[in-house]
């Protein structure tokens, strides 16, 4: 048995000090020295696997003392250490030790680490550098668990390089760690290669060196898998991203924040590859690293969501990924169903500490069949090609007919128990306890929750909208339109019914659910805040009472929404669905205060969201905690989580839309910008965003002091513009018009 597990086996690992590189489906995780230890999530990782978890750099048998560590982007980092003698009374270092890692996709080269040692002691150096190495083959699930596997074994393989191999014994997956040696010293250019002693697996490589002062030694350390994966798993994107090079300028931290995103969401894009003769990619991007490295449903519609003011590739593609497998038939093991959009794809089936069994093709999800509606609603808003709205539009039919299935007695899209070893919980807050009232009891399904039923009105709405364009007078089509619009209704009707709950305060507040009896689960969550532009709530007065919910002491910290009240019982800052505030969570609802005209509500939640990510390097986790006492001045880290995060990221593109308030119809050549003002936002000058993306036209547009606003790319002779002081240009800078709406 090896120590790749956690250092307590049975708990996930933590991730808030590792250092990860990617570029999906391959990464790599260690600590801010750079080595790997074979401990925790330490490792080289591809398609769900581990491939090496030991990389553990010796000179003269001791790990160098670290010095610094630094990002090269999203796939490579920089680590510096130092070996020092016990003879020097300056204790001044006499070797530098450089390592340069890079993680590249499977069909763009090798990933591994570059290892640099010079002499700086002014005399000649003689010394053992080593490297060992080992793996354990385990799935991502497995290490999440923090569960122990045992070390694979290692033959050598013979060939001019020296390398070495490792082979599961239970697929066809194995690893060969290759090693090049580039500036070759006195006695090192080839290492002696040895098991490790009592440790079945372990390799070490060593090499007898002579430097001479300023002398420095190199050796390029290759590491190449091959994973067992399902059949049409996605694969590495041979094109670039399927979005506008967008910035920000003139608010230098929305500028770093959405810098950041957009590299991670590069990193993160996988693609089906389309068999065609103009061999299309289908991009998405995945969840996050490392739990979620592949296509979830409901995170990357999320994503392709937020990025569509950037363009509608993303969408288009993750729309056709998802098409491509939507739910033909029923199966109980998969929780497939005619209609149903898919949760999740994995390489293979994964078995997780907890007893939880999940099918490498997972549908257990009630609200990613109507979001994948909204989204392809929304995406032909933005300018989809109408080519890829048809194509997809009876996949909308299909989910629609799921949805109308998912529909219970009380005229609510809900979601009942599924298999014991599968997920209890089918909403975007998945954990066992999510769900819980205000006195802090479980509540289990049959479950329907709020924001689910906003998407579903959402989803009725923009497809009969949908039918409407495009049937071309065909009666059925506007039959089953009027339909639709009688089912949202309906729905929204439910849902004032038995979603309101009076609060302490005299204020009412939506539940977060209503149980399998039609009563609503007590206590104030986050999720209401994904309401507030889905058009569910009836009037101002229902927008007002959940924006002063959400603006409360009991949601509202200085950095985010709490996903439940600090005032219930039960409430814990590190619970992942219990208190912690999620960065897509906190951008939805400040997106939804701004566009239904909270502005100053929106401007300050901004700010608390930028100075959390201030605190994390401008690269927001998956989620984090915000103590209740402000005795503690800064959000803390939540371990466990994903980073990069794909609706993390997205988050930065969704606040980009919160500051300018647009609302877009490109089929109906109309644009409207309600931009909040810079003072709201601590500004004192102008800022704009540039590379908006309306259909095929590339918008630029510029807030001024005074809130009036410059457009570049579009003029009024085609488009119907609705802003505040607007001026129109050409793309040269030369005024069109002025005028107020």
């Amino acid at each position: 048995m090896n120590d790749s597990a956690s250092p307590q086996p049975g708990r996930q690992p933590f991730l808030d000090a590792t250092v990860i590189c990617l570029a999906a489906p391959s990464f790599a995780m260690s600590s801010e020295d750079g080595q790997l230890r074979g401990t925790g999530v330490d490792g080289f990782y591809d398609q769900d696997r581990r491939l090496l978890h030991t990389l553990r750099l010796l000179v003269d048998g001791q790990e160098p003392e670290h010095v610094a560590h630094r990002p090269e982007g999203s796939r490579e980092a920089l680590f510096r250490a130092v070996c020092r003698s016990s003879e020097d009374p300056t204790s001044a270092p006499w070797l530098l030790v450089a390592r340069e890692r890079a993680v590249r996709r499977p069909d763009r080269g090798e990933s591994g680490d570059v290892v640099l040692v010079q002499n700086v002691s002014g005399r000649t150096a003689r010394c053992t550098v080593s490297v060992v190495a080992a793996t354990d083959l385990a799935d991502v699930a497995t290490i999440k668990a923090g569960l122990p596997v045992d070390d694979v074994p290692c033959e050598q393989v013979e060939g001019v390089v020296p390398a070495v191999r490792w082979h599961s014994p239970y697929d066809n997956s194995e690893v060969v760690l290759r090693i090049e040696p580039l500036a070759p010293a006195a006695g090192g250019n080839l290492p002696r290669i040895t098991p490790v002693q009592g440790r079945p697996g372990q390799v070490e490589f060593r090499w007898e060196l002579e430097l001479a002062p300023d002398e420095e030694w190199s050796v390029h350390l290759l590491v190449h898998g091959k994973t067992t994966t399902v059949a049409g798993y996605p694969v590495p994107p041979r094109q670039g991203a399927p979005w506008q090079r967008a910035e920000v300028v003139g608010h230098e931290r929305m500028s770093a924040l959405l810098e950041r995103a957009l590299a991670d969401l590069e990193a993160l894009r996988l693609a089906d590859r389309n068999s065609s003769a103009e061999e299309r990619e289908d991009q998405f991007v995945a969840a996050g690293c490392p739990w979620f490295l592949g296509l979830f449903g409901r995170d990357s519609i999320w994503a392709a969501r937020m990025m569509l003011p950037f363009g509608t590739g993303l969408a288009r593609g993750t729309l056709h990924a998802l098409a491509r497998r939507q739910g033909t038939s029923h199966d109980a093991f998969t929780d497939e169903a005619p209609g149903r959009i898919l949760h999740e794809l994995r390489p293979a089936e994964t078995r997780h500490g907890d007893g939880m069994v999940l099918p490498a093709r997972y549908y257990a999800s009630v609200d990613a069949t109507p979001l994948f509606v909204v989204l392809l609603h929304e995406a032909w808003k933005w300018g989809l090609a109408e080519e890829d709205v048809r194509a997809l539009l009876p996949h909308a039919t299909a989910a629609m007919g799921w949805v109308e299935q998912a529909m219970d007695g009380h005229d609510l899209i809900s979601y009942g128990k599924g298999r014991a070893d599968g997920l209890l919980h089918q909403g975007w807050k998945d954990s066992p306890d999510a769900i819980r009232d205000a006195r802090g009891r479980r509540v289990d399904p049959p479950i329907a929750l709020c924001e689910v039923q906003g998407y579903a009105y959402q989803a009725a709405t923009g497809y009969a909208e949908l039918l409407t364009a495009l049937a071309g007078g065909q009666a059925a089509e506007r039959e089953e339109a009027a339909r639709w619009r009688e089912r949202a209704r309906r729905l929204r009707a439910a849902f004032h019914r038995l979603f309101w709950i009076d609060g302490e305060d005299g204020r009412r507040y939506p539940a977060i659910a209503v149980d399998g009896s039609g009563d609503p689960v007590t206590g104030p969550a986050s999720n209401m805040g994904h309401l507030l532009n889905s058009g569910i709530l009836q009037n101002d007065k229902e927008h007002r009472w959940v924006a002063e919910t959400l603006m409360s002491d009991e949601l509202r910290t200085p950095w985010g929404i709490r996903t439940r009240s600090a005032h219930l019982a039960g409430f814990n800052p590190f619970s992942y669905h219990g208190g912690s505030v999620w960065a897509h969570d906190s951008a939805i609802a400040v997106h939804g205060l701004a566009t239904t005209g909270f502005v100053e509500e929106a401007a300050t939640l901004l700010g608390g969201m930028l100075d959390a990510a201030a605190h994390f390097d401008y690269r927001l986790p998956e989620l984090y905690a915000a103590y209740p006492s402000s005795r503690f001045g800064q959000p803390a880290p939540y371990p466990p989580s994903c980073r990069p995060q794909a609706w993390a990221a997205a988050s930065a593109a969704l606040l980009c839309s919160a500051m300018l308030r647009p609302d877009v119809d490109v089929p109906g050549r109309r644009l409207a910008l309600r931009p909040i003002a810079p003072s709201l936002m601590g500004l004192n000058s102008p800022y704009s965003v540039r590379g908006l993306r309306l259909g095929e036209r590339s918008v630029d547009v510029r807030v001024d002091i005074d809130g009036s606003t410059d457009v570049v790319g579009v003029d009024d002779e085609e488009w119907r513009i609705e802003a505040s002081g607007i001026r129109m240009t050409d793309g040269s800078g030369r005024p069109d018009a002025q005028r107020s709406p």
